[in-house]
């Protein structure tokens, strides 16, 4: 999986070259280069597999690929500011905001967010303008208040409320902040391919919920040398996470469950998803 992981990042940081070639060096433009360097490329990871599994080369998926990590990147940047979770350190480095000011991060995030749309319109990807629009009003619904967006409104709302969440309003606050936009990687993959993408969405659902898992044990057991973000705010804030609710161990319990769901949806796939279920364990045993 290591090889093909970075085989598809730097397809992608190919197709982030070629957008970027023409465009300046104001700080907006310098700050859109800064926020998508470095991170574990794992949504655009999705996305390129799965259209792999349906025959789609590379060359074809990478643009929705980059299309994923633009709109991530433009909901990391934004998520970093005082505002919203007040981080100070992303991915190793100093937040868009620090290195700048909250106002260029601002628009740098708006900036990302429309390039995510503009490169799923760029015609090397040959798709019908059907599964074009698809693509594009998917991506519009699990990035926006009926996805992400809702998710992060529901965690700001959870922060001011005086009873914590519960472990099911915690699993549907995070399938919308983290799980939505995983989901979306994993089923246009196979949109891209003109297939069924039902077997990737329960694979998705299962890995984003086991991902969210690993970012709150994460929370509690990261080394920020490692994890690249401040570590231990969780608790320090109080909030109800899948560790505080379940515990530490039962927390990666869950997790290891989620997994084996994940990889038992590809069952369909036969051993050409293997990548896939290897992405799956990655997930609840990375440190970063």
């Amino acid at each position: 999986m290591q090889d093909r992981l970075a085989r598809c990042k730097e397809a992608v940081s190919a197709c982030f070259d070629t957008v970027f070639a023409p465009l300046g060096s104001m700080p907006v433009e310098e700050g859109m280069r800064y926020a998508l360097t470095g991170g574990k490329r794992l949504r655009a990871f999705l996305v390129m597999e799965g259209a792999a599994l349906h025959g789609v080369p590379v060359e074809r998926s990478v643009w929705a690929a980059a299309a994923i990590e633009a709109l991530h990147a433009y909901s990391l940047v934004h998520d970093d500011l005082p505002c919203m979770d007040d981080d100070d350190l992303r991915r190793g480095q100093p937040t868009v905001h620090k290195r700048w000011d909250e106002a260029t991060a601002v628009l740098v995030g708006d900036a990302l967010q429309t390039l995510a749309f503009e490169l799923l319109t760029r015609p090397e990807m040959e798709v019908s303008s059907r599964i074009r629009v698809e693509l594009i009003a998917s991506l519009a619904t699990s990035s926006g208040v009926q996805g992400m967006v809702l998710g992060q409104a529901q965690d700001i709302a959870a922060e001011t409320s005086a009873v914590p969440l519960d472990l099911q309003e915690i699993t549907v606050l995070q399938g919308n902040k983290t799980g939505a936009l995983i989901e979306w990687s994993a089923r246009a993959g196979a949109l891209l391919g003109g297939g069924d993408p039902v077997a990737l969405g329960q694979y998705a659902t299962a890995l984003g919920l086991a991902f969210q898992i690993q970012d709150d044990i994460l929370d509690v057991e990261g080394d920020v040398a490692k994890t690249g973000k401040a570590v231990g705010k969780d608790a320090d804030a109080g909030k109800a996470t899948f560790v505080s609710l379940l515990g530490l161990e039962g927390a990666k319990s869950r997790a290891n469950t989620l997994v084996e769901e994940a990889c038992a949806a590809l069952s369909p796939y036969g051993s050409r998803a293997e990548p896939l279920r290897a992405l799956a364990r990655f997930v609840i045993s990375r440190e970063t």
